[in-house]
């Protein structure tokens, strides 16, 4: 196959509703958007840089694509080299992992399109199937509105519960109570988002808070991996590492006590499908369990990307959040976004363009912006 035009834009599309952490508020999208053509197919691949996760933004992602435009059009022509252009680039890629995974998924979504191959079965992954279940994520929002958010949540059915906390102990049980209210049953982990700068007051936190909790996520700095032993050692409960896994050297920090940790696997800050599958099959043979995560404002294509990651994290996949699609965002990306449902299910048995070549989605492209 060759490939005819590599082009790069970025998705500018508006949030229903504003989203906050520690880290960051956010009420539109910021999303790389690649389109890759061959003579008979276009392909299409999106990222989501974030500086506070990967130290990206559109600026270093458009420096990075027009940096290796040239290389990409000459060099990759079929699945074998792209894993080959993957693999002699990894310094670079794990400096900009957002960059290449929106210009890779493209690619694969060409290749797919091209062999009448959907795209788990271009990557050698089991096929999708039966229902894919996906937390409910809280952000840091006023109480009014964080009470309505919880309500619609307990609605749909959902039973898998992430709460972005603060600093203010109080206000975190507030939440959780208020989650344990509607929900009895919920299964609860909080993202502290690098929130503590030492362990002993992330476990003074922490160990106010009365409930039962199944994981926290990122309670120090990116990389404090003695800091969250100690955590996990001190509360019998697993750190979830999002910030700081992000390549699989990282692996060699969590040998020792594998069973302290679960792996936050989001597509694009790993640096697409091809790296991000790797880390799954490494997690397996370490027995590290796994989440599949997501960026806050993805679109469909990125939701279709991390459907193939669960896949074939399973049987470690213990969790996996996005497709929210327009209960989010104000348009998507194509003309059938795929969502959660009723309790907070997405059923690939029930959606045909899950088999369908490439990632298989009628693209509408609304939204685009800047064009470079």
């Amino acid at each position: 196959m060759i490939l005819t035009s590599l082009m790069i834009t970025s998705l500018d599309i508006p949030f229903k509703v504003s989203f906050s952490h520690s880290s960051a508020t956010r009420d539109k999208t910021q999303t790389a958007w690649v389109t890759a053509q061959s003579v008979t197919d276009t392909g299409y691949g999106e990222s989501c840089p974030r500086s506070y996760v990967t130290g990206e933004d559109m600026d270093s992602v458009t420096t990075f694509f027009k940096r290796h435009h040239d290389d990409v059009i000459a060099s990759i022509h079929d699945l074998a080299s792209l894993q080959q252009w993957v693999a002699s680039h990894e310094t670079d890629i794990n400096q900009h992992p957002a960059a290449w995974c929106a210009i890779e998924l493209a690619l694969l979504d060409v290749f797919g399109k091209q062999m009448g191959s959907h795209i788990e079965a271009l990557l050698g992954v089991n096929a999708l199937h039966g229902e894919y279940a996906y937390t409910a994520v809280l952000g840091d929002s006023p109480i009014e509105a964080y009470t309505k958010q919880v309500k619609q949540y307990a609605a749909l059915g959902f039973n898998d519960y992430k709460i972005k906390i603060t600093d203010d102990v109080e206000s975190n049980q507030v939440k959780i109570n208020l989650v344990k209210e509607s929900i009895p049953n919920a299964r609860i982990r909080l993202d502290a988002n690098n929130l503590w700068t030492d362990a002993d007051s992330a476990i003074e936190h922490l160990s106010a808070l009365h409930s039962p909790l199944f994981a926290v996520e990122e309670p120090l700095a990116a990389g404090d991996i003695k800091g969250m032993n100690a955590i996990a050692d001190a509360l019998g409960i697993k750190m979830i590492l999002d910030e700081s896994f992000l390549n699989k050297s990282h692996f060699q920090n969590l040998l020792d006590k594998p069973a302290h940790w679960i792996l936050n696997l989001r597509v694009s800050k790993l640096g697409g499908l091809i790296r991000a599958l790797e880390c799954a099959e490494l997690a397996k043979q370490y027995g590290i369990d796994c989440i599949v995560g997501a960026q806050v404002g993805e679109t469909s294509l990125l939701t279709r990307a991390g459907l193939t990651l669960a896949q074939a994290c399973k049987p470690n996949l213990v969790a996996q959040e996005g497709a929210y699609g327009l209960h989010l965002l104000e348009e998507d990306v194509c003309e059938q976004p795929l969502m959660f449902g009723k309790q907070g299910k997405l059923d690939a048995s029930k959606t045909s363009s899950l088999t369908q070549p490439g990632f298989g989605l009628m693209m509408k492209i609304k939204g685009v912006s800047d064009k470079r």
